[in-house]
């Protein structure tokens, strides 16, 4: 009833009114008399009056910014994607976007296309949202900086640090010299032609460099800390080292930038020793997200905008007041985790690859219209490598490292990404780099970043260093070793108990080992150490639980199925346990079968169904990674389907082929280990058939005679299904399982899908 009186007031509010609305609007049209309204007469219907309309829309600043904004996400994630694929920092594929989004590609073999999506009157729009973009990126990267690692490691990291700078410097106002003549613009003075040359060659990504050193594993090691802190100590140095280029370009001349100069040590003196206690003084008080209220986050916004704008002022350019702002921010690590998490997804995501494409609509690829123009970027590389890379290298050398170790240094050193254009573009703002220097430069930043790892596997190769994917500890036990690869913690769990039924009495001859790897886009330097203790906390407490020992390994990865296989295969496990990733079958019918009822169908598997990769019921009812994982180990996998795994203590086993005789040693293990109830059922008439099958059977029967049951019913009721905790199951027989749209599919208990060793 209530529901109906709603309706009525509802209908008779709307109504009411808009009947009230029309009867004044009526009124209002008599008082048009004697005003000398004229309603002009275009000539043009009213479909044509509505199609200019709709013109004047599209064409309008709001509308070509956010078509632009939208088509730049969408091309920038695209290429990100491939080069993740393909092995290579996502800002590889970021800054190839802005290329073929520009003049280079879609400009020149689509003039019309381009000149109507990115017209040169909106261009001022683009640059200055992405100078939002980089002033909210640099912010993050000072953050990111570990100051306490600084002051305790500095010396040998300053040394490696300021060679890697001061060679390559030098080496690129040396070719500054000799091409200076035919491409310095007009006007522009030779120190600063020179000098902007040098600064683009000294130049390290602090942030690429710390996604390499994750995905490589190398965080934790000697090495990882000594190069983080070299590029730390050189990104600081580095930007210093532009302010006071940028400030001899604008003034003119080293004594007229003198006083520029003399500005910019007085703003960091007031930065350091006024701004940042205050700030530390506000960061202990408020260093909780419950307690970090929006007065307080203004007063932090406010500090880096007032920073972005002094040194705007003063002459050196607000990204490096943008950079300074993070760097004296309170060193407390829950305090600037919390702020890299509010800042970094809308920098990263969606203002950066509007600086990408803003590079790429300036970089002109097709100016190298000629041979010797490929030989002088090729020359700008060559001079970039060998100052930075042999630079690094030979000062790691002096300072004591190992020759794999130095040229390890000098690669990752060597890596220039999203920073070396950031400098390029002040360069080409400032009228110092030509269109052709500017192209050659953005393509040296392209090939010294997509080369770090090539060159870091050809380094492996040549001092035939094997990296440790398996633990000392793991390595020395010579029983069952099994290895347990999760994603989500809850996931984790329940493969970590399944792992556990299969070693519990093997007192200290076997070993668990749990492993959880995580995209590099998803981590930062700052705050990895609390991200691995997050994920590993639910792990160490079941592992109490259970009184099972297990050893960690924690990395971020651009390839997370290879990464598996890969630890998998070179550790020599006996047994891989994985969790179903997010099925095909999620969100449709099979899904609700099987349980899966919370999502829709995985886009990038709906596109694989498209394009005809795959089919709902093919012989492959796993997502790609899992897949993957399955084609690439040559360890025996075990797929968890996880609906609340809890005990081993009743478990069945559906036999379908002969092929399925693996799955008995499997089932002695949990017989031996977790004194586990086997029911192994007959559906085909295998085992009656297979005197092998029959042998192992019966081998079973005469050490544990109560623990295993053999059925050859046809019909599976569905209360036998729901007493048992565990189904194990060949993937073939899975397959077929599948393929057959079994109704007792839906009655399932936690099932362990089993890929046998190759």
């Amino acid at each position: 009833m209530q529901r109906f009186k709603n309706t009525f007031f509802y209908v008779g509010i709307i109504g009411g009114f808009t009947a009230l609305m029309y009867w004044i609007v009526i009124l209002g049209a008599k008082l048009e008399q004697g005003r000398n309204i004229v309603i002009p007469n275009t000539g043009k219907t009213q479909w044509q009056e509505f199609l200019d309309s709709l013109i004047y829309n599209l064409e309008h600043p709001l509308a070509i910014l956010l078509a632009q904004i939208v088509t730049i996400i969408l091309v920038a994630r695209l290429f990100g994607w491939i080069c993740q694929k393909i092995g290579q920092p996502t800002v590889i594929g970021e800054i190839i976007a802005g290329i073929v989004l520009g003049p280079s590609l879609i400009g020149l073999y689509f003039p019309e296309f381009s000149a109507t999506l990115f017209p040169v009157a909106s261009l001022g729009n683009l640059q200055f949202l992405s100078q939002i973009g980089l002033i909210l990126f640099m912010f993050v990267i000072g953050m990111e900086l570990d100051l306490k690692v600084l002051r305790n490691k500095a010396h040998d990291a300053v040394v490696i640090s300021h060679a890697s700078i001061i060679i390559p410097f030098a080496l690129g106002m040396g070719l500054a010299y000799y091409i200076y003549d035919s491409f310095a613009p007009s006007g522009v003075q030779f120190s600063s032609f020179g000098l902007f040359l040098g600064i683009a060659m000294s130049i390290t990504a602090f942030p690429v460099l710390a996604r390499i050193v994750q995905e490589r594993g190398l965080q934790k090691t000697r090495l990882g800390t000594m190069v983080i802190t070299c590029a730390a100590a050189d990104d600081i140095t580095a930007w210093c080292i532009l302010a006071a280029v940028i400030a001899i370009v604008k003034a003119g001349s080293f004594v007229s930038a003198l006083y520029i100069i003399a500005l910019a040590v007085l703003y960091v003196l007031l930065m350091v020793k006024v701004v940042r206690p205050f700030l530390g003084r506000i960061g202990s008080l408020y260093h909780t997200k419950e307690s970090l209220t929006k007065p307080i986050v203004a007063i932090f916004f406010l500090t880096l905008i007032l920073s972005s704008y002094a040194t705007e002022v003063i002459g050196i350019h607000a990204l490096f007041g943008a950079f300074m702002a993070g760097a004296i921010m309170p060193e407390n690590l829950k305090f600037r985790n919390i702020f890299i998490e509010k800042v970094e997804d809308v920098a990263l995501v969606l203002l950066l690859p509007l600086f990408f494409v803003f590079t790429g609509l300036r970089t002109e690829i097709g100016l190298l219209n000629d041979p010797y123009l490929w030989k002088v970027t090729g020359l700008i590389i060559l001079v970039a490598v060998v100052g930075k890379f042999i630079g690094s290298a030979l000062a790691a050398k002096f300072v004591g490292q190992n020759w794999k170790d130095s040229l390890t240094i000098g690669a990752l050193m060597n890596t220039r990404g999203l920073m070396e254009l950031v400098v390029l573009n002040i360069g080409y703002d400032l009228g110092v780099l030509s269109p052709e220097i500017f192209a050659m430069a953005v393509i040296m930043a392209l090939v010294t970043t997509f080369m770090t790892g090539p060159a870091l596997d050809l380094i492996n190769w040549a001092f035939k260093s094997k990296e440790e994917v398996i633990p000392v500890e793991i390595s020395q036990i010579n029983k069952f070793r099994i290895l347990v690869s999760f994603g989500k913690p809850e996931r984790g769990k329940s493969l970590l108990r399944l792992a556990n039924s299969f070693i519990r009495k093997l007192n200290g001859n076997a070993s668990v080992t749990a492993m959880h790897l995580t995209p590099t886009n998803e981590l930062n330097h700052y705050n990895l150490a609390e991200y691995e203790r997050d994920s590993f906390r639910p792990i160490f407490e079941e592992s109490q639980n259970l009184n099972q020992k297990i050893t960690t390994l924690f990395k971020g990865s651009n390839d997370i199925e290879s990464e598996i296989t890969e630890v998998a295969n070179k550790g020599d496990y006996d047994l891989l346990l994985i969790g179903l990733g997010q099925s095909i079958f999620e969100g449709s019918l099979l899904g609700k079968v099987l349980g899966f009822t919370t999502r829709i169908i995985n886009p990038e598997t709906l596109i694989n169904q498209v394009t005809g990769r795959e089919s709902l019921f093919e012989n492959s009812p796993f997502e790609e990674t899992t897949r993957n994982i399955l084609n690439k180990s040559k360890v025996p996998v075990g797929i968890l389907v996880d609906k609340n795994f809890t005990s081993s203590e009743r478990v069945f086993i559906p036999v379908f082929s002969k092929d399925d005789t693996f799955l008995i040693q499997f089932a002695q293990k949990l017989i031996h280990n977790a004194e586990s109830q086997i029911t192994i059922l007959d559906l085909a008439g295998q085992i009656k058939n297979n005197p092998e099958f029959k042998e192992k059977i019966r081998s079973i029967e005469q050490q544990a005679p109560n623990h295993i049951n053999l059925l050859s019913e046809q019909i599976i009721e569905k209360e036998f299904l729901r007493e048992q905790n565990l189904m194990i199951v060949s993937i073939e027989s899975w397959k077929k399982l599948v393929d057959s749209k079994s109704l007792w599919l839906s009655d399932i208990p936690s099932t362990l899908i089993m890929k046998e060793n190759e």
